[in-house]
Order: C-alpha cells, then structure tokens, then sequence
C-alpha cells in the first residue's frame, strides 16, 4: 500500500513536468499533437483544438507529444541534412522557444518544491530531536574524527564553520552534505568556549560524511519551528527551494568521492516506497508532522528530478537545451546523424543509470526484508 501511495506521488510529480513542456508549447504556438495523463493503452481520448487529450491505463506520469518530435526521425530515414521545420513545429520555432519548452518541465519540478517549501513556512511544525550535546564512541574500533582532534563526551557543538548549530539534527545536515572535508568545530566545554579543526570521513554505503559523534539520548526534547504570514512565506518558499537545489547539487559531487552507488541510487520503486513510508508514518504521530515529513521529500524528490533532467545528457531536456543554445550561437542546426550519434551516448548513460538504479532498489529491499 505504502509503494502504491509513493507511487502516485512520483506519477503527480511526472505529471506537473509534462505539464511544464505543454503550457510552454503552447505559448509559443507549437503544436501539441497529444497529452495523456498516464501511461501505456489509452482508455479514454477526446480530441480539442488540435490536441488529442487522453487517460491512458497505466497511472505513472504522463507524456506530452509535440508536432516535429517524428520529423527528426523522418531526417534520418530519408537521409536528410535538415530536420524539416513547419512554423508550428518543435523545430520549426526560434531556437531560444525550443530550449524554454525542454526548460519548463524542470521548471515545474522547482515549482513544485517551492509551493512544498511555501506551505511549510506558513503551517510550521514539530519534532522530536536531541540537543547538540555529543558522545564520543568508545570503540578505539569505530573510526571518530571528532575523537581525534580533543573532543570529549558532553562537549556541545554551537557552530560549524561559523553555523550555528542548535541541535544534532543540525549537526547531522549540515556535516552529511560535507564528507572528505576539513570543517572547524567551535564547542562548549566547561564554560569553557574551544576551536577545532576536523576532517570528516565518507560513510561510502550511504553517502554522507562522518563527524564520528553520537547524540546524547538523554537530551530529548520537542522543537517548533517558526509560522510565518503569506508574504514571508512566500520568501521563505524561493530560499528553501535555492538551499535545497544546492545541497542536491552537493549530494550528485558526491558521488564522485568514491561512494556504493548501488547502496545510495534509488529507482522508482524505492522512491515510491520512500514517499509511501513517509506519508503513514509521519500522519500517524501529528498531522503537521506528517505535512512536513510528506512536502519535504515530496520536494526533495521534485528538485532532484528537476536537476536532473537539467544535466546536458543527450535524450533528457537539458541536452535539447544544449543543442538549441549551439544552434543559436553557430546559426546553424545540428545535423540529425550528428545528433543520432550523440544520442546514443545519452541512451547509453541513461541506461546505465537506470541498471544502477534498479540494483539499488533490489539491495535496499532485500536488506530491508531479511531484517525483519
């Protein structure tokens, strides 16, 4: 049940991107041949002002299909130097309209994100965390950076590099997004106020990086954030949405530190199982809690998804986005053969993703499963 919860928030999220790239097609007179809320045999269509619009029967996403999308493939199997252009074609457009089209789908997972943030800021909620008191491990065996540059069980954490830090909730976002680098730590010790210099390690099965400290579980205790009105809301929507695309942005250089990608990549079926978690478990304990923990990986997810597309992959929006600013600084197309070859790569990345992807789904459910 919770899979199929996920499920068809990931559907909606997919949804809004093919979305993004309708309503921009249409504002720049491109045609749009269908749109089709949903996947797979279509069950339903009704055909309005050139536009065939359908409920199609598998409820994952949707697609958006744009006159000229085909003529590419007519170039190349008539041997073509040109894609043939109409006026109310995908290539027949000003290559600047064609790359605000491939941009609008990425634009509507961002926001997605800030309405997520918006609500947030205006409703505000509750949680459950430890204080920013730390425990260093015992266990010469477990690897502590913390331990190894003076700190000490009860030492309090008050900033990281000049952050102030007022809970380990803090602590653990703000060290996770920072593996491999050199931090300084300013703690309280005895009344005592003391500076450190640190080295975070890499937790390569998760991807995060390692203070090597524990919470003090004794310290529990509940934190409300602040509820602001429409307007500051609003602010606070757009500089959570940017605080996020940049800790997204950190997590992808990540992945080049030499982390498990099997263990931290996750296809749809994990996601979905995320999403699902996240919504009865949060929803079972508070309703504002549950809003919270549901609209922030629902945002999370959006980003990520926005980003994503954004990469100048061939085959995703951000390598037509490429292609169209080429064409707009040379003043010449790309020839299609050319962008078939170019192509294949993007195929060949996506599919390797994709492989990686599913790995990490099977790994995280069967790790998942034989712990029960």
């Amino acid at each position: 049940m919770t899979i199929l919860l996920g499920l068809l928030i990931l559907s909606v999220l997919v949804f809004f991107h093919e979305l993004g790239h309708f309503i921009f097609a249409k504002i720049f007179k491109v045609k749009v041949l269908s749109f089709s809320v949903g996947m797979g045999p279509v069950l339903l269509h009704k055909e309005f002002h050139g536009t065939d619009y359908r409920l199609s029967l598998i409820p994952l996403g949707g697609y958006c299909g744009l006159n000229g999308e085909k003529d590419f493939q007519k170039a190349i199997d008539e041997n073509l130097t040109e894609i043939p252009r109409s006026p109310d074609s995908m290539f027949g457009v000003h290559p600047l309209k064609r790359a605000m089209i491939a941009f609008a789908g990425p634009l509507f997972n961002f926001i997605i994100g800030f309405l997520c943030f918006f609500v947030i800021s205006m409703v505000g909620y509750k949680y459950n965390y430890f204080d920013n008191t730390i425990i260093i491990p015992e266990e010469e065996t477990v690897e502590s950076p913390a331990r190894e540059a003076g700190l000490l069980s009860g030492d309090k954490i008050i900033t990281i590099n000049g952050e102030q830090m007022n809970n380990f909730w803090d602590i653990q976002k703000y060290v996770g997004l920072r593996p491999k680098e050199t931090l300084s730590v300013d703690i309280e010790r005895n009344s005592q106020n003391l500076s450190f210099t640190i080295t975070t390690l890499l937790n390569k099965d998760q991807g995060n990086g390692i203070l090597g400290v524990y919470p003090d579980y004794s310290t529990l205790q509940e934190y409300e954030t602040k509820t602001y009105s429409f307007f500051p809301a609003l602010l606070h929507g757009v500089l959570d949405t940017f605080d996020f695309t940049k800790q997204t942005f950190k997590s992808i250089g990540i992945l080049f530190k030499g982390v498990d990608i099997t263990k931290v990549s996750s296809g749809p079926a994990r996601i979905s199982n995320m999403i699902g978690e996240t919504m009865t478990e949060g929803f079972s304990s508070d309703f504002r809690t549950g809003l919270y923990s549901t609209l922030t990986l629902i945002a999370l997810i959006s980003i990520s998804l926005g980003i994503m597309n954004l990469l100048p992959i061939p085959i995703a929006d951000g390598g037509l986005i490429l292609f169209s600013f080429i064409t707009l600084i040379f003043k010449k197309e790309i020839p299609p053969k050319t962008q078939v070859k170019i192509q294949y790569i993007g195929i060949a990345i996506i599919a390797v993703l994709f492989v990686i992807s599913i790995i990490g789904d099977f790994r995280y459910f069967i790790d998942k499963w034989s712990s029960k």
